[in-house]
């Protein structure tokens, strides 16, 4: 079940919103188990010029998913976020638990990052920390997975040479892998 952090920039969360995006992102409840336990976490945003961005982020036991989305309307924003998350899901359930189920393996679990702050005056200081438990997963599920999250790279724990591996995406488009030598 679906738990719901709404926040606003710019704009007073209303009832009306709360209630709006409580029902859209709800429909994403029939996809999941009753025992799922998440939190939503959405961030409304107004821009001066009019246009309003929508942010959802779900941390699940298994995969993260997170969408974005910017239009004129703000209700229209809550819907293609929604609409996007939804094509995330039903991706997800289609080929990773297929590939799991051929494969063997129970759903994947990837860790809740942590991330610490560090404020140095460096070019090379660290400004962000985070934690990550590797899960065994092959090449083409890490590839979804870092799409999912929009990152250009993953790193993950291959499931067929036991190793900790990086997918990455290429200026080209295409993906990259690296294996390391353990």
């Amino acid at each position: 079940m679906l738990t719901y952090n709404v926040r606003g920039e710019n704009i007073e969360v209303t009832d009306a919103i709360r209630n709006y995006v409580e029902k859209r992102i709800s429909k994403l409840n029939k996809f999941f188990e009753d025992s799922v336990e998440a939190i939503a976490d959405v961030n409304l945003k107004v821009y001066p010029d009019k246009t309003a961005k929508v942010e959802v982020t779900i941390p699940l036991n298994y995969l993260t998913l997170r969408a974005e989305e910017t239009s004129p309307d703000l209700y229209a924003s809550i819907d293609l976020v929604t609409d996007k998350l939804e094509r995330q899901v039903r991706k997800y359930k289609t080929k990773i638990n297929r590939k799991s189920r051929e494969k063997g393996f129970a759903p994947i679990d990837v860790a809740e990052p942590a991330d610490d702050a560090a404020e140095e005056e460096s070019d090379l200081a660290v400004v962000r920390t985070k934690r990550v438990s590797l899960k065994p997963m092959d090449a083409q599920e890490a590839i979804l997975q870092m799409d999912m999250l929009g990152h250009n790279f993953f790193i993950f724990s291959d499931a067929d040479t036991n190793g900790t591996s990086i997918v990455y995406k290429r200026r080209d488009g295409k993906y990259g892998l690296i294996e390391t030598d353990e």
